[in-house]
C-alpha cells in the first residue's frame, strides 16, 4: 500500500487531533495534483460508496487498513444499573472495525 502521508497531514494530526475529510482531501490534492474541488469530491465519493455498501448490509474491507463489519444483535434483557429494573433491549445492527495486521503493527510501533 502506498504511503500517502495521511498520518502526517499536519502537525496537529500528530498531536492527536482528529483527521478530517478536509485533511484527507488536502493530502489527495498535494500528492495527486488534483484540484481542491476534485480532491474533496473524490474523498466524498469514496466515503459515500462505503456508507452505501454498509447500509446495504455489506462489509467493507480496505486492504492494509482494516474491515468494517456489520453484526446483527438479537433482542436481550438489560438491567438499569441504578434501579435494577430489567429492560428489554431491541434487536439492532451494529458496525465494528477490525484493524488489519499491518495497521496493528504500525500502531504498536507508534
Amino acid at each position: 500500500m502506498a504511503d500517502l502521508g495521511i498520518a502526517r497531514v499536519n502537525k496537529e494530526a500528530a498531536d492527536g487531533v482528529t483527521l478530517t475529510r478536509a485533511d484527507l482531501a488536502d493530502v489527495v490534492h498535494r500528492r495527486l495534483g488534483l484540484s481542491r474541488a476534485e480532491s474533496a469530491s473524490l474523498v466524498e465519493r469514496v466515503l459515500h460508496h462505503m456508507c452505501h455498501a454498509l447500509s446495504e448490509g455489506k462489509n467493507v474491507k480496505i486492504s492494509g487498513f482494516g474491515t468494517f463489519i456489520l453484526r446483527d444483535k438479537g433482542q436481550r434483557v438489560g438491567r438499569n444499573p441504578k434501579t435494577g429494573v430489567e429492560v428489554p433491549i431491541a434487536p439492532r445492527r451494529v458496525m465494528t472495525f477490525r484493524a488489519s495486521q499491518i495497521m496493528r503493527d504500525r500502531i504498536a510501533k507508534g
